[in-house]
């Protein structure tokens, strides 16, 4: 298109994220529906799940221009505007996360949280427990159980068949594929628009802030055993 070009908007480290995750919620649901032997890939996942949401807060603020909070932290009068399709030009509501798809990242962030929370000091009554179950009475451990097992997976599930029905709103009805550029990180834009830090330089940075978080997930676990 006349006057554009290629922009990055999405880096290395922030699509690996978004694919990884997305993976190990469907195992995670998967595994935790069959139960038996498979809660051990159901446990193994969450831990993965843990680290990569540790990862995400930190890269939310040292991360790639339109991976960074402030880049989609969003105030009312953005958010109305952008329902009333009145956006400001330095907005850029469509480059990155637009105010309502903001929402739905905290929001998925916040339950994912919460219901990584959870497991940890589950309890199935039956094989299988959180590493973290004996630091809680045994009443509290089911009372996180039921949450985890029955509200916090439909939540989840809730906003995942949010998301899809978005990306298809926005694919069909707005002509704009929110896929692509998750997978090859570039948009057609203004050259004037930011471009997002995606170098060597911060990929190495991503790769050493995961191994740090996985070392502190895998620290916090192992205090149960």
């Amino acid at each position: 298109m006349d006057g554009q070009a290629n922009v990055r908007v999405w880096d290395l480290p922030t699509r690996v994220f978004h694919w990884v995750l997305a993976l190990c919620i469907v195992g995670s649901l998967i595994s935790g529906t069959i139960g038996g032997n498979a809660l051990e890939w159901h446990l193994r996942l969450g831990y993965v799940v843990f680290t990569l949401i540790v990862f995400r807060l930190i890269w939310g603020l040292v991360g790639g221009h339109w991976s960074r909070f402030r880049s989609f932290l969003y105030g009312p009068g953005a958010l109305l505007r952008y329902l009333r399709g009145a956006s400001r030009d330095d907005e850029h509501h469509e480059v990155g996360h637009s105010p309502i798809g903001a929402l739905s990242v905290f929001a998925l962030l916040a339950l994912l949280a919460v219901q990584v929370g959870t497991g940890l000091f589950a309890d199935d009554e039956i094989a299988t427990t959180g590493p973290l179950n004996k630091f809680v009475s045994s009443a509290t451990g089911l009372a996180l159980t039921s949450w985890h097992k029955s509200w916090g997976r439909w939540l989840i599930v809730a906003l995942i068949v949010l998301h899809i029905a978005a990306i298809l709103f926005y694919l069909l009805r707005r002509k704009r594929n929110l896929i692509v550029p998750m997978l090859n990180g570039d948009k057609q834009l203004h050259p004037s628009v930011p471009a997002a830090a995606d170098s060597l330089a911060t990929r190495a940075l991503a790769l050493v802030l995961v191994a740090l978080c996985g070392l502190g997930v895998s620290w916090l676990v192992g205090l149960g055993s």
